[in-house]
């Protein structure tokens, strides 16, 4: 079968720094993290109190008004999120074939706060106070049927729920979608709303969240030599993926071609990754060999970077086995920094930026890295930012359970 050659022509973003494309670029440019204390919930039973929270984003604003009171938090990202990538593609769905059209999304927990809200009306005012909707809501299927339902999309359907490398995997199964001809465009990314006191409440327990708790904006500090967990965060992002000729037959924005996708697992524990970052680096290089691109063509590397005591060294690991003599001269940043990690949602969003660095020529800084712990000895991107022109970029996001997913692109 011939592969065919796929772009990116539209991103949407909902994220704490910024909303839409725009939005979200001129949080980046902004130099700053959005993390803040937690006001959703009183966090403070919990260890860890601080949160990445979306604060400007009415959902009014972009689906209609009786739509969103039948979607929850997460389902109003998901589709909010989508349209802002429609209306940046300048797709005319009037005048598309539906059924060429489909929508693939990652998350981690779907709408598991809002089941969490709901079991407490349930136990304080009873059965009949419950949502009637509560079930469409939860599942996180919910995400890429919402998106069909929404546009009348009729193509390949999924949501997958693959931890923290959800929006990354659903991004790379709907690129082989429209790659091996099963479809011509594709809405795809991740959405994650799981700032609620259980889900939150889950992650402090097993101590994988910061505890910089007075200084919140300095929590999340990917690589840095005093970082001591993640911070959640929530937010979507959504790539509309499109067969190369007739994007640039219908005269369509083109940010940059999808090149290559892989996964492999760790196999190894479900919190912890592998020591020797061997699978994570598998997943690197079977995706540069999908994209056929060798390792010295790479000109930055957008980390996973979670700020975890144990993830960066060891992607610092796969990512030198990978590159090899070429990590010393090849820029890497973790943006997590600015928005906080947004768990299955978190690899689209660094997708989209992953997309706009390469057309605006400009790589955004790891926040918050005032001192390189020692096992992180990269060619960290921080300060301001850094101008450059690069050809080829990979993207990196890991998951619990040893889940590993990278993406390749390439300058349009």
């Amino acid at each position: 079968m011939n592969k065919r050659r796929v772009v990116i022509t539209g991103i949407g973003a909902i994220t704490p720094i910024g909303t839409g494309r725009e939005g979200l670029w001129q949080g980046l440019q902004a130099h700053r993290s959005a993390v803040g204390a937690l006001t959703r919930f009183d966090p403070s039973v919990f260890r860890s109190h601080n949160a990445a929270e979306v604060r400007d984003v009415n959902a009014a604003d972009h689906l209609e008004a009786r739509r969103a009171k039948r979607l929850d938090r997460f389902g109003q990202f998901s589709v909010a999120a989508a349209r802002l990538a429609l209306d940046d593609s300048a797709i005319d769905l009037a005048r598309e074939d539906r059924e060429r059209i489909g929508a693939m999304m990652g998350t981690a927990l779907g709408g598991v706060g809002y089941a969490e809200e709901q079991l407490g009306v349930f136990l304080r005012d009873g059965v009949r106070a419950v949502d009637a909707t509560l079930a469409l809501a939860v599942f996180g299927g919910a995400s890429s049927c919402n998106i069909a339902i929404e546009f009348g999309v009729q193509g390949p359907n999924s949501t997958n729920a693959m931890s923290c490398a959800s929006g990354t995997i659903a991004i790379g199964d709907a690129f082989r979608q429209v790659r091996d001809g099963y479809a011509d465009v594709m809405i795809a990314g991740g959405a994650e709303a799981p700032l609620a006191p259980l889900c939150f409440g889950a992650f402090a327990i097993i101590r994988a969240m910061s505890t910089r708790n007075d200084d919140p904006l300095r929590a999340s500090r990917p690589f840095d030599r005093d970082r001591d967990g993640f911070v959640m965060g929530e937010g979507a992002a959504v790539l509309i993926l499109e067969e190369r000729d007739r994007a640039l037959a219908r005269g369509a924005p083109i940010y940059a071609e999808l090149l290559g996708f892989a996964q492999t697992n760790d196999a190894h524990h479900m919190t912890a990754p592998r020591p020797d970052g061997a699978q994570a680096a598998r997943a690197m290089r079977l995706a540069l060999a999908d994209a056929e691109v060798s390792p010295g063509e790479i000109g930055y590397v957008n980390a996973h970077a979670s700020s975890t005591p144990l993830n960066d060294p060891t992607e610092t690991l796969a990512i030198r086995q990978v590159l090899g003599v070429h990590a010393a001269r090849i820029p890497v940043s973790g943006t997590k920094g600015y928005y906080g990690h947004a768990l299955g949602a978190s690899g689209a969003i660094e997708a989209a930026i992953c997309a706009l660095a390469l057309q605006r020529e400009w790589l955004p800084p790891t926040v918050n890295l005032d001192v390189p712990d020692e096992t992180c000895d990269l060619l960290h991107v921080t300060g301001t930012g850094a101008a450059a022109r690069v050809d080829h970029v990979i993207s990196n996001s890991f998951g619990f359970g040893g889940i590993n997913a990278a993406l390749v692109m390439r300058r349009a």
